[in-house]
């Protein structure tokens, strides 16, 4: 309850949400928040819309400055779709989608703004085993590609597979960090986590 979030020496703590998303900060949530009746397109350059600079004005008016950017945006759009390997759905309606590519969807969202940090939240609940394995593959991804990932989650086996480092809470208190093989052999967390006995 007490304590300061930093980013690269600027404090986030009791900064306004778009103030966090201006430094790069961009989170995605348990209960999807995708526009279903829109394209998968369309979804994802609305994540561009924050690395956007002509405003409001300038693109109702269709001004060069925003034209040009709604093609960069468009491209850059294309581009995330197809590292995704989502290309193929990307004129489909979100609403028609199964969960796990809805999941994909929101992951690519999140990428059009650029990102520096990505918090994700449970990207794997209402997942299958094969969507799951799926998303695990995109996050590691995300994180060779050099962006740092906050993953929350409780899916014990997804975290001990893709994350370099570990932080176990348990009713807010943290109880044990490190990497994923010291973790496992916590005592306290095989006990409250891993469902093995306290000797």
């Amino acid at each position: 309850d007490s304590g300061l979030v930093t980013l690269k020496d600027k404090v986030l703590t009791g900064l306004r949400p778009y103030q966090v998303a201006e430094l790069g900060v961009f989170r995605t949530f348990q209960n999807l928040k995708l526009s279903s009746h829109m394209s998968v397109l369309d979804n994802v350059l609305l994540g561009r819309h924050t690395a956007g600079t002509a405003g409001f004005i300038s693109g109702m008016l269709s001004l060069k400055k925003s034209r040009i950017e709604e093609s960069d945006a468009r491209e850059k759009v294309l581009e995330i779709l197809e590292w995704l390997n989502i290309t193929e759905i990307m004129n489909k309606e979100v609403g028609n989608l199964s969960f796990g590519k809805q999941r994909s969807v929101e992951l690519a969202r999140l990428l059009a703004a650029d990102p520096v940090v990505l918090l994700l939240d449970e990207p794997a609940a209402g997942l299958n085993m094969h969507e799951t394995d799926e998303m695990a593959s995109l996050i590691v991804k995300i994180r060779d590609q050099g962006r740092t990932v906050l993953l929350v989650e409780h899916d014990m086996s997804l975290v001990m597979d893709i994350s370099d480092e570990i932080v176990v809470l348990n009713f807010g208190q943290k109880i044990a960090d490190g990497t994923a093989a010291s973790v496992q052999n916590n005592r306290e967390v095989i006990k409250i986590y891993l469902g093995g006995e306290d000797d």
